[in-house]
């Protein structure tokens, strides 16, 4: 009996040991699970590159250009640059926005409005119209079209794709060079001339719009005070 007793005790002491021995171990496991845990590196949500804000454009205008970038998919081929038309500015002012979509750089030029948007000649653009003969300037989504020579040279056709500027291609609504639209006359009598609602420039101006806009561009302009 005695000698059960004394391997039953030494039993349950090893047994006892045995877990002591144990602890250790685990808090160490337990440790250095946690230090892995913390010395993780973080996870990192991968977000596509910002789409750059276009400095010196108003807002409101950039976000109407780019819904008509949308809603006209089918009828615009490159969405790499976007001509976008302030006409709340007055003529005195570069109105005409070339805006490069992927880096949201801005070229800005004077461009001209049309004779029935400003009978008064104040330099502002005061209504817009789509009639026959209105001269006026449209308001809406417009795509440039093929080249040719006109009245005033190398010019470029527009269509108009929105109900506001439906009829630019029968009423010759187009991109043209002219003499009114030269930063001189901004220096000389604080305006451009009037165009009978074609967007008008300074001759230096339209060659470079001719070759950055291309065929196949959109051009958006409006007034939105």
């Amino acid at each position: 009996m005695e000698f059960d007793r004394r391997r039953m005790l030494r039993a349950g002491l090893a047994g006892a040991g045995g877990l002591v021995l144990s602890s250790p171990l685990l808090a160490r496991r337990q440790d250095a699970m946690q230090f892995r845990e913390v010395g993780s590196p973080p996870v990192r949500v991968h977000r596509g590159p910002a789409t750059p804000t276009p400095q010196g454009v108003n807002p409101a205008l950039i976000e109407r250009a780019r819904a008509a970038l949308d809603r006209h998919a089918g009828q615009v081929r490159h969405r790499d640059s976007v001509g976008i038309v302030d006409f709340d500015k007055h003529s005195s002012e570069k109105r005409f926005h070339l805006v490069h979509m992927a880096s949201g750089t801005v070229e800005s030029f004077y461009t001209t409005h049309g004779r029935g948007s400003d009978r008064g000649h104040t330099g502002y653009l005061q209504k817009f119209s789509n009639t026959v003969n209105s001269l006026a300037t449209s308001s809406g989504a417009y795509v440039t079209a093929n080249q040719y020579r006109g009245k005033y040279g190398l010019s470029m056709k527009l269509h108009g794709l929105d109900f506001s500027n439906s009829n630019a291609w029968d009423r010759a609504i187009v991109m043209h060079p002219a003499w009114y639209a030269e930063a001189d006359m901004v220096r000389k009598h604080g305006k451009l001339g009037r165009s009978e609602g074609c967007f008008a420039f300074g001759q230096r101006d339209h060659w470079l719009l001719l070759n950055r806009l291309g065929d196949g561009r959109l051009i958006y302009a409006d007034k939105l005070a």
